[in-house]
C-alpha cells in the first residue's frame, strides 16, 4: 500500500501555517509549503508557482513590473491560509526595533531574504520562454545595492552601505531575527538572498537544463549534506558555495555596470512620479564606486563568518582587552579535541560550545581562546573576533590572531577548501580591512609554544604557505 504523502503534507501545512502572523522562519518550512502547493496543484509549472508566490506577497511595484510584467488580476489559486503565510514569510521589512522580517534561517546557519531569491528565480524562468535573461541582477540584487548606496550618500555618517547580520532568537525554532547594528537598506540577509537569486536564476535560465520542481531546486541547494571530504567533493550548486559561485557569475566590473544601470532606471521611475531629482553622472560614479568597493570587501574578499550568537556562545567573563590593529601574525592551530572535522552548522556549533565550555570551565579562561575557528562546512566561526585579545598562543596573544581548524591533524589534512578559507580568504579579508599588516607572518602554534599543535601533517602543509616564516631568534 502506498504511503499517504498527501495527508502528511496537509498535516504539515496546518502545522506550518497555524499562526500566519508568526510563522516558523526556516527555509525548510518554506520548502514544505512550496512542496504542498506543487502536490495540491500538479499542473502548475514552476514559473506559475513563483508568480503565485509573488502575488501572495504583493510584489508588484513599478520596478518589478518593468522586468516581469504586471501580475494578472485573476483570483489567486492558493487558499487564504497559505497566502497569508506566504505574505508574512516573503514580504521584507525592518522594524524600528531592528527586527528583520521576510527572512529565513537556512540549514547552513546563514540567513536569507526570500523576496530577492524568488524574484531572481522568476527572472531566470521567464527567460526560458522569452529567449533572454532580463532583469535578473536588477530584481535580485542590484536595485537593493543601488538604493542602499544612494541612501548612504545622502544620509548622516552613522548610516552604513551594507549589512549588518543579526541573531535568531532560536536556531532550532527560529521566529525572530534581530539585526546586530544600525540597518542599511541592504542587510546581509538581503544580499544573501540576492546572490542566491542570481545564482539560481542563472541556473534555471539555462535552456538545456532539465526542468525540476521549485521545491526540489531549493532543497538541493539549501539542504545538501556534505560527505567526509567536505566541500572538496561537494557539487557546485549548494548554498555553502554562495560567495564563490557569485564571483564566478559576476565578471570584474559587471556588478558595477548592473548597479549603475539599475540606479538610472530606479531614479527615472521616481522622477516620473515627481519624487526625486536626477543625480549627476559624476556623483553617481562616486557613489557606486565606493559602494562596490565595500561590497567586494564584505562579500567576495571576506569569507562568511558565523557570529557568536548563531553558534550559541556564552557571554565573555570579565572585561575583554582591545587589540591594537593592525596585527603582524597569524597563528595556526588544530583543536585536537574535537578530533573530527565538523560538516554541518549543527555539528560545528556544538563543537564551538564544547570548546568554549572547556576553555571557560576547565581552564578558567574568560572565553573560547581562539580568534576564529574553521569548520569543514565551508564557514568560519567567530571566537573572540577581530577586535579582542584571545588566549590562543601564550605570550603572543597581543601580536596576532589565533585561528584553529576543527579536527586532529597529526596524520591527515583539513580539506583543501577549509585551508583556502583561512590561508587566502580570511587572511585577505584581514589585510584589506586593516586588521593584519600586508606582510604578516604565519606561524604554526608549535613554533612559539611547546606543543604538537597544529598536528604533524598539517604543520608540514602550513610550511608551504606564502606567508609562513621561521621564528627569528
Amino acid at each position: 500500500m502506498d504511503f499517504p504523502w498527501k495527508w502528511v503534507l496537509t498535516i504539515s501545512l496546518v502545522a506550518i501555517c497555524h499562526a500566519a502572523a508568526d510563522p516558523p522562519s526556516h527555509m525548510n518550512h518554506f520548502i514544505q509549503v512550496v512542496k504542498w502547493i506543487e502536490t495540491e496543484i500538479p499542473g502548475l509549472p514552476p514559473i506559475g508557482l513563483v508568480k503565485e508566490l509573488r502575488k501572495s506577497a504583493q510584489l508588484d511595484s513599478p520596478f518589478i513590473k518593468r522586468y516581469l510584467g504586471a501580475l494578472d488580476d485573476r483570483k489567486a489559486v492558493l487558499n487564504s491560509t497559505v497566502s497569508e503565510y506566504l505574505s508574512t514569510a516573503i514580504h521584507h521589512k525592518v522594524t524600528e526595533s531592528g527586527v528583520e522580517k521576510g527572512v529565513v534561517l537556512t540549514s547552513d546557519g546563514t540567513t536569507v531574504a526570500l523576496a530577492p531569491l524568488l524574484l531572481g528565480i522568476e527572472a531566470g524562468l521567464q527567460s526560458v520562454s522569452k529567449g533572454r535573461v532580463r532583469g535578473l541582477y536588477p530584481l535580485a540584487l542590484s536595485k537593493t545595492l543601488a538604493v542602499s548606496f544612494l541612501h548612504h550618500s545622502r544620509s548622516s555618517s552613522t548610516t552604513h552601505r551594507l549589512g549588518p547580520d543579526g541573531c535568531w532568537d532560536s536556531v532550532t525554532s527560529p521566529k525572530m531575527f534581530t539585526l546586530s547594528g544600525v540597518p542599511s537598506l541592504a542587510t546581509d540577509a538581503q544580499v544573501n538572498g540576492g546572490m542566491d537569486g542570481v545564482i539560481l536564476g542563472m541556473e534555471v535560465s539555462n535552456p538545456s537544463r532539465r526542468a525540476i520542481k521549485l521545491s526540489t531546486l531549493l532543497n538541493q541547494y539549501y539542504n545538501y549534506r556534505l560527505r567526509a571530504k567536505g566541500l572538496d567533493s561537494a557539487p557546485r550548486l549548494i548554498s555553502a558555495r554562495r560567495r564563490q559561485n557569485f564571483v564566478r557569475f559576476s565578471r570584474p566590473g559587471y556588478l558595477k555596470r548592473q548597479v549603475k544601470g539599475t540606479l538610472a532606471v530606479y531614479e527615472k521611475l521616481n522622477r516620473d512620479k515627481g519624487k526625486q531629482k536626477k543625480t549627476s553622472e559624476a556623483t553617481l560614479e562616486r557613489i557606486i564606486e565606493g559602494g562596490i568597493k565595500a561590497f567586494d570587501h564584505r562579500y567576495t574578499e571576506c569569507p562568511a563568518i558565523i557570529p557568536r550568537c548563531q553558534w550559541g556562545a556564552e557571554p565573555y567573563r570579565g572585561t575583554p582587552t582591545l587589540l591594537s590593529l593592525p596585527l603582524s601574525f597569524l597563528y595556526i592551530h588544530h583543536t585536537s579535541t574535537p578530533g573530527q572535522p565538523c560538516l554541518t552548522f549543527e555539528e560545528c556549533s556544538r563543537d564551538m560550545r564544547s570548546m568554549q565550555r572547556f576553555h571557560q570551565e576547565d581552564r578558567g579562561w574568560d572565553d573560547i581562546g581562539y580568534s576564529f575557528v574553521a569548520g569543514s562546512d565551508g564557514y568560519i566561526y567567530e571566537g573572540r573576533g577581530w577586535h579582542w585579545r584571545g588566549a590562543h598562543t601564550k605570550g603572543h596573544n597581543s601580536k596576532g590572531y589565533g585561528v584553529s581548524f576543527i579536527g586532529d591533524y597529526m596524520e591527515t589534512l583539513p580539506s583543501e577548501n577549509t585551508m583556502n578559507l583561512v590561508r587566502h580568504k580570511l587572511a585577505m579579508c584581514a589585510v584589506s580591512g586593516g586588521r593584519l599588516v600586508s606582510d604578516y607572518i604565519v606561524h604554526g602554534h608549535r613554533q612559539v609554544v611547546a606543543t604538537s599543535c597544529p598536528g604533524d601533517a598539517f604543520y608540514k602543509n602550513v610550511q608551504t604557505w606564502e606567508h609562513y616564516r621561521e621564528v627569528q631568534s
